[in-house]
């Protein structure tokens, strides 16, 4: 009998949609101790660089594998385009979030073990949502959803490009604050280029447009799960920083023109 059937799936994504709102709640009251945030409150800590691999990798691997298991129960479904364009632009983003751009941070920053774990559960959970969905249950319940003329819909054209426009913010958000200090600079300075202009977290601008895009190109419930949980961690994170930043520079701190996550609106 097989337990993960369509009920159970939307049963769990029900039940993801819950948990983020409680997240969401949550991270604007506590918050989450890593990056900027990091105490010594939250425990034991380990190499930021080993942590930011070790809680990324895993979804991409969950992905990869469920797509490889796929291929025999549907005669090789890379024969049908938009399942084989799904994986890679999925696979495509979590590459370099995995074997990237934990190798790109600077200096010797700690995260804790407690995140990194929470982290690490959550993607095994979401890459096994997005990936049981789009190569098992979609090729299953729902065969004449996703043939090659989906690669021609407004929600696959529209969605792909938001998708990788929110992929180029974050990759030049991130080049960035990589770039703030020069070798042998311990000072803090507050970013100014790019969409930093317009708001204080403009990396998690452009991974919130990621996911809002991946979730029209699939068009799919656990695409918008997605898109919903990215929000609800990296909005209240954006209003951590935003006050961090008030406080730190109190001087350069532009309160009228400047946002949290979203320019010109939060």
């Amino acid at each position: 009998m097989e337990i993960f059937t369509l009920e159970f799936f939307y049963d769990l994504l029900y039940i993801m949609f819950l948990v983020g709102l409680v997240v969401f709640i949550a991270l604007y009251f506590v918050d989450a101790g890593y990056g900027k945030m990091r105490t010594d409150n939250w425990g034991p800590s380990m190499n930021n660089k080993v942590g930011w691999f070790l809680m990324e990798a895993p979804v991409f691997l969950v992905v990869l594998y469920l797509y490889f298991k796929s291929l025999p129960m549907y005669g090789g479904i890379t024969k049908n385009v938009p399942y084989w364009v799904f994986f890679l632009i999925f696979e495509f983003h979590y590459f370099q979030r995995s074997f990237i751009f934990p190798f790109l941070l600077k200096g010797k920053g700690k995260m804790p073990l407690v995140i990194m774990a929470l982290s690490v559960m959550w993607n095994l959970i979401n890459g096994y949502l997005q990936g049981y969905w789009l190569f098992h249950l979609a090729p299953q319940y729902y065969p004449n959803l996703y043939t090659t003329d989906w690669l021609t819909t407004p929600q696959f054209i529209i969605g792909t490009v938001i998708f990788f426009t929110g992929w180029i913010i974050n990759m030049h958000s991130d080049h960035v604050i990589r770039h703030l200090r020069k070798p042998g600079d311990t000072n803090h300075y507050l970013p100014k280029k790019g969409l930093y202009k317009y708001v204080t977290s403009a990396n998690y601008f452009g991974e919130i447009t990621e996911w809002l895009g991946f979730a029209i190109l699939t068009w799919s419930f656990a695409g918008l799960l997605f898109f919903w949980f990215s929000c609800c961690n990296l909005v209240p994170r954006s209003n951590a920083i935003y006050k961090k930043y008030e406080e730190e520079f109190p001087d350069e701190f532009d309160r009228k023109k400047l946002k949290r996550i979203i320019p010109f609106i939060y």
